[in-house]
């Protein structure tokens, strides 16, 4: 039976050796040196000998500045103590077990060790590939994100206009612009729609309160927050902000342990909406809901058309007007609002069917859940109704 631990590998940026026990304690007297390899001279008299072990090791302290500085016949000059990874000149000698250690670490031109070449980190290190002709502009209009690199299918579809906007604008910010084959583009977006550009760039991070704040309004309109309660799948969060944005909501926030990252695929998926408009991450929601309903703003949750009793009037969008600042709840799929939200919910909205439903195929999907009741709480918004 093989020991789980033998298997176990241990990485390490430093370089490891195996020394003998003698090195690693000097002054035990109790351990004997361990020869690696014996070494035959030949005197000029051609008399072969055969250097008996050193006990010289056992007392021997490994200190810097106790190293024996007299070099011994027979042997080669030994090398210098390095600082710095460069020689020091002849002042100070190293024991030969130890030197030949040393050796293993330089090059033929005297390098510094292993352990000391450790790599800067590079400006590109954290990056993704944002991939698809809107979101590689807005990416690089915005600004919210550290453009390295432009990536551009060879062949005739790099003459396109809209492709010859993106290398513009990329030359423009002083990006670089790069040709590669189909295949890399493919390789590089995971084998989906790229539209022939890639762009390597930072990644985007979700908004905080103390980072940023949304933009006042300019007129004396209503605000409406849409706030999503654990949205995992990537393309319904692109296809919700991008209507968030076209309908005109203020701010969309979401929680941060139970939603999906803003990904490229978010940001193909909104259209590059997602590159212009900022989305607020929150650690609780129920936090935030509470802190909003004791400021006078309204929560107004989701639920299908079949709900069971609730203590909590359960209403039709058609029929639901805004009169105050309004927070409307969307929940993830499948599991809809947490226990949390719901409990801060003041009204239930729902989305009445049109017709006779098939058992299984009573709900919507919750994007297009949210396009709807988004466009008939702000149409009523607008109208000032």
């Amino acid at each position: 039976m093989l020991n789980p631990v033998s298997n176990r590998r241990v990485s390490s940026q430093f370089a490891s050796y195996h020394s003998t026990s003698i090195l690693q304690h000097p002054k035990d007297s109790s351990l004997k040196p361990v020869v690696r390899r014996r070494r035959t001279l030949i005197s000029s008299s051609g008399v072969q000998h055969i250097p008996a072990v050193s006990d010289r090791w056992q007392d021997h302290d490994l200190s810097p500045g106790s190293w024996d500085q007299t070099p011994s016949k027979g042997r080669k000059k030994e090398i210098p103590v390095l600082k710095g990874g460069k020689p020091q000149g002849d002042n100070h000698k190293v024991p030969s077990e130890l030197r030949k250690l040393i050796e293993e670490d330089f090059t033929a031109e005297g390098e510094q060790p292993v352990w000391e070449k450790v790599p800067k980190a590079s400006k590109e290190q954290n990056y993704e590939i944002v991939f698809g002709i809107s979101p590689c502009l807005f990416a690089l209009t915005q600004g919210r994100r550290k453009a390295y690199k432009l990536l551009v299918k060879d062949g005739e579809d790099s003459h396109r206009a809209s492709v010859i906007k993106v290398c513009e604008e990329a030359h423009r910010r002083g990006v670089q612009v790069h040709r590669v084959s189909r295949k890399d583009l493919d390789r590089m977006s995971s084998g989906r729609v790229h539209q022939g550009v890639c762009l390597k760039a930072s990644p985007l991070r979700y908004l905080t309160e103390g980072k940023a704040s949304a933009p006042p309004r300019k007129d004396s309109t209503t605000p409406v927050w849409l706030v999503l309660d654990g949205i995992q799948d990537p393309m319904n969060l692109g296809a919700i902000l991008r209507s968030a944005y076209f309908l005109g909501v203020d701010r969309v926030a979401t929680s941060l342990r139970y939603s999906c990252p803003l990904s490229p695929v978010v940001s193909k998926a909104s259209a590059g909406v997602m590159e212009i408009f900022g989305v607020y991450g929150y650690e609780s929601l129920e936090d935030m809901l509470k802190l909003k309903v004791a400021q006078g703003w309204q929560a107004v949750g989701t639920v299908g058309a079949e709900v069971e009793e609730s203590p909590v009037p359960v209403i039709q969008c058609s029929d639901f007007h805004i009169t105050k600042p309004t927070l409307l709840l969307m929940g993830g799929e499948g599991g809809g609002l947490s226990r949390g939200s719901l409990s801060q919910c003041q009204t239930l909205l729902t989305i009445p069917a049109l017709r006779e439903l098939v058992p299984g195929v009573e709900s919507l999907n919750v994007s297009v859940a949210a396009g709807i009741l988004l466009h008939s709480l702000l149409s009523s918004r607008r109208s000032g109704s």
